[in-house]
Protein backbone atom coordinates (compact mmCIF):
# COMPACT_ATOMS: atom_id res chain seq x y z
CA UNK A 1 0.00 0.00 0.00
CA UNK A 2 2.35 2.62 -1.19
CA UNK A 3 -0.16 5.49 -1.15
CA UNK A 4 -1.17 5.10 2.49
CA UNK A 5 -1.59 8.53 4.05
CA UNK A 6 -0.65 10.38 0.89
CA UNK A 7 -3.41 12.66 -0.31
CA UNK A 8 -2.69 12.50 -4.02
CA UNK A 9 -5.21 11.91 -6.76
CA UNK A 10 -3.93 11.93 -10.30
CA UNK A 11 -7.27 11.32 -11.97
CA UNK A 12 -7.77 14.67 -13.69
CA UNK A 13 -10.59 15.66 -11.34
CA UNK A 14 -10.71 19.00 -9.59
CA UNK A 15 -9.12 18.70 -6.10
CA UNK A 16 -12.47 19.62 -4.54
CA UNK A 17 -14.48 17.09 -6.58
CA UNK A 18 -16.58 14.42 -4.93
CA UNK A 19 -14.91 11.02 -4.92
CA UNK A 20 -16.34 7.54 -4.58
CA UNK A 21 -15.24 5.19 -1.83
CA UNK A 22 -13.21 3.26 -4.42
CA UNK A 23 -11.38 6.39 -5.57
CA UNK A 24 -10.56 7.37 -1.99
CA UNK A 25 -9.47 3.82 -1.19
CA UNK A 26 -7.13 3.68 -4.20
CA UNK A 27 -5.83 7.23 -3.69
CA UNK A 28 -4.98 6.76 -0.02
CA UNK A 29 -4.11 3.06 -0.06
CA UNK A 30 -6.90 2.10 2.35
CA UNK A 31 -9.33 -0.75 1.67
CA UNK A 32 -13.00 0.23 1.17
CA UNK A 33 -14.20 -1.99 4.04
CA UNK A 34 -11.81 -0.12 6.35
CA UNK A 35 -13.30 3.20 5.24
CA UNK A 36 -16.80 1.87 5.95
CA UNK A 37 -15.66 0.71 9.40
CA UNK A 38 -14.12 4.10 10.14
CA UNK A 39 -17.42 5.74 9.23
CA UNK A 40 -18.98 3.70 12.04
CA UNK A 41 -16.19 4.47 14.52
CA UNK A 42 -15.65 8.18 13.81
CA UNK A 43 -18.91 10.14 13.99
CA UNK A 44 -17.29 13.15 12.36
CA UNK A 45 -16.63 11.13 9.17
CA UNK A 46 -19.86 11.39 7.23
CA UNK A 47 -19.50 11.30 3.44
CA UNK A 48 -22.52 12.17 1.35
CA UNK A 49 -24.74 9.21 0.53
CA UNK A 50 -26.89 9.08 -2.55
CA UNK A 51 -29.40 6.66 -4.01
CA UNK A 52 -28.55 3.06 -3.26
CA UNK A 53 -26.27 4.07 -0.39
CA UNK A 54 -23.40 5.09 -2.68
CA UNK A 55 -20.87 7.18 -0.77
CA UNK A 56 -19.31 10.38 -2.08
CA UNK A 57 -16.39 11.84 -0.18
CA UNK A 58 -15.85 15.61 -0.16
CA UNK A 59 -12.34 17.07 0.04
CA UNK A 60 -12.78 17.60 3.80
CA UNK A 61 -13.85 13.95 4.19
CA UNK A 62 -10.71 12.83 2.34
CA UNK A 63 -8.58 15.05 4.59
CA UNK A 64 -10.22 13.53 7.66
CA UNK A 65 -9.65 9.98 6.37
CA UNK A 66 -6.00 10.86 5.81
CA UNK A 67 -5.77 12.24 9.36
CA UNK A 68 -7.42 9.12 10.83
CA UNK A 69 -5.01 6.94 8.86
CA UNK A 70 -2.05 8.96 10.15
CA UNK A 71 -3.20 8.73 13.76
CA UNK A 72 -3.91 5.00 13.63
CA UNK A 73 -1.12 3.71 11.42
CA UNK A 74 1.77 6.13 11.88
CA UNK A 75 1.20 7.60 15.32
CA UNK A 76 0.01 4.34 16.89
CA UNK A 77 -3.27 5.61 18.33
CA UNK A 78 -6.10 3.26 19.21
CA UNK A 79 -9.43 3.97 17.55
CA UNK A 80 -10.69 5.43 20.82
CA UNK A 81 -7.59 7.62 21.17
CA UNK A 82 -7.81 8.81 17.58
CA UNK A 83 -11.50 9.60 18.06
CA UNK A 84 -10.62 11.68 21.13
CA UNK A 85 -7.73 13.39 19.33
CA UNK A 86 -10.11 14.34 16.54
CA UNK A 87 -12.76 15.51 19.01
CA UNK A 88 -11.91 19.17 18.41
CA UNK A 89 -12.54 18.69 14.72
CA UNK A 90 -15.99 17.33 15.48
CA UNK A 91 -16.78 20.54 17.37
CA UNK A 92 -16.16 22.83 14.44
CA UNK A 93 -12.47 22.84 13.63
CA UNK A 94 -11.93 22.18 9.95
CA UNK A 95 -9.53 19.52 8.70
CA UNK A 96 -6.54 20.57 6.66
CA UNK A 97 -7.23 20.81 2.92
CA UNK A 98 -6.04 17.92 0.80
CA UNK A 99 -3.14 19.00 -1.41
CA UNK A 100 -3.32 18.20 -5.10
CA UNK A 101 -0.14 17.02 -6.77
CA UNK A 102 -0.35 16.67 -10.52
CA UNK A 103 3.28 16.00 -11.42
CA UNK A 104 5.77 16.01 -8.54
CA UNK A 105 9.35 16.85 -9.39
CA UNK A 106 11.79 13.99 -8.88
CA UNK A 107 13.90 14.28 -5.74
CA UNK A 108 17.45 13.11 -5.22
CA UNK A 109 18.23 10.48 -2.60
CA UNK A 110 19.93 13.16 -0.46
CA UNK A 111 16.81 15.33 -0.61
CA UNK A 112 14.63 12.37 0.30
CA UNK A 113 16.88 11.43 3.23
CA UNK A 114 16.82 15.02 4.54
CA UNK A 115 13.06 15.19 4.11
CA UNK A 116 12.63 11.90 5.99
CA UNK A 117 14.83 13.20 8.83
CA UNK A 118 12.82 16.42 9.06
CA UNK A 119 9.55 14.49 8.91
CA UNK A 120 10.72 12.17 11.68
CA UNK A 121 11.69 15.12 13.88
CA UNK A 122 8.36 16.81 13.19
CA UNK A 123 6.48 13.66 14.17
CA UNK A 124 8.34 13.56 17.48
CA UNK A 125 7.53 17.22 18.12
CA UNK A 126 3.93 16.68 17.11
CA UNK A 127 3.65 13.81 19.58
CA UNK A 128 5.07 15.99 22.34
CA UNK A 129 2.64 18.79 21.51
CA UNK A 130 -0.25 16.34 21.62
CA UNK A 131 0.90 15.13 25.04
CA UNK A 132 1.04 18.73 26.30
CA UNK A 133 -2.41 19.41 24.82
CA UNK A 134 -3.84 16.28 26.45
CA UNK A 135 -2.26 17.22 29.78
CA UNK A 136 -3.73 20.71 29.59
CA UNK A 137 -7.14 19.32 28.65
CA UNK A 138 -7.01 17.00 31.67
CA UNK A 139 -5.97 19.81 33.99
CA UNK A 140 -8.75 22.01 32.63
CA UNK A 141 -11.30 19.23 33.13
CA UNK A 142 -10.12 18.77 36.73
CA UNK A 143 -10.27 22.51 37.37
CA UNK A 144 -13.79 22.73 35.94
CA UNK A 145 -14.89 19.82 38.15
CA UNK A 146 -13.83 21.68 41.31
Amino acid sequence: MSGRGVSVFQDGKDPGALRTIGEVARGLGIRPHVLRYWEEQFPMLRPLTRAGGRRYYRAEDVALVSEIDRLLHREGYTIRGARQALGGKARGARPVAVPFVSDPAPASSDELARAEDVLSALRVLYGRLEAVRDGLAGALAEAEAV
